[in-house]
């Protein structure tokens, strides 16, 4: 109908025989194509090289599993209370992938873009990393991608990163500039704030040319595995219920002596 706008995706259609993901038949890439690499195909709108494909799966390896994060707990506590709704429980998790967790890796990646895309090409690093610092040190907010709670000193994730992306040709000017904003950080708040994984994960998608904004999408997607890990562990060793039970008797207790 004149005036209105065609309902349609280019992601993907289907008839009664294809299924067509992207130009390419799904048939075809049905055990052919990693999981990583139809990941990238779905945004990219083609499959990675080779040496994109190793980049790309590191990365996504490395958002899978971290242990009993907030949002694994949430997803444990909401099978716990819903166990007919396994996509509930890692709908659950997936809400606290933000800024603390998972999510720097969408703010990481726009300081790194934002200011590279306004210093221009021959601009000197040093100078621009001493420019993000300075901002975020005036509005008193952190800067996403550098510090952990549990890996003080060193993440042990970044350097692995980092040298998988110098291997395969993706460690520019994104990823010197996240090192030199993490050291302009440390000297500046007079301690160690060491790139994280969602820091240099941030740097290595910009050197991908992925836009920021979908940074948090790919830990989603990551950690969505993880998620069903989790509850899988869940129905065979439970910890849901001590982990309230524990929190109920302790709150109680403080009621108490309040």
């Amino acid at each position: 109908m004149k005036g209105r706008k065609r309902l349609k995706s280019d992601l993907g259609w289907s008839t009664a025989d294809r299924i067509v993901v992207q130009g390419h038949d799904l048939v075809d890439l049905i055990g052919n194509t990693s999981l990583g690499d139809f990941a990238f195909l779905e945004l990219k709108g083609r499959l990675p090289t080779p040496e994109e494909s190793t980049v790309f799966n590191a990365i996504a390896v490395t958002l899978v599993e971290h242990g009993m994060t907030p949002s694994a707990i949430a997803a444990r506590l909401t099978y716990f209370g819903a166990p007919e709704s396994l996509q509930a429980a890692v709908a659950a998790g997936l809400l606290g992938m933000g800024s603390r967790f998972g999510g720097s890796i969408e703010e990481a990646a726009r300081t790194l873009q934002e200011a590279l895309g306004t210093a221009g090409p021959d601009a000197d690093l040093g100078e621009v990393a001493r420019e993000v610092v300075a901002t975020y040190k005036k509005t008193k907010q952190p800067i996403a991608g550098l510090g952990h709670p549990i890996h003080k000193s060193v993440d042990p994730r970044t350097p692995r990163l980092f040298a998988i992306a110098l291997e395969n040709g993706f460690s520019g000017r994104y990823v010197e500039l996240m090192k030199l904003i993490a050291e302009e950080a440390g000297r500046a708040y007079g301690r160690e704030l060491p790139v994280n994984a969602t820091g240099a994960i941030g740097a290595i998608l910009s050197e991908l040319d992925f836009p920021w904004q979908v940074g948090r999408g790919l830990a989603v997607m990551a950690r969505a595995i993880g998620l069903v890990a989790h509850i899988q562990e869940e129905i065979k060793e439970p910890l849901a219920a001590e982990i309230w039970s524990r929190v109920e008797d302790e709150a109680s207790e403080q009621n108490r002596t309040d």
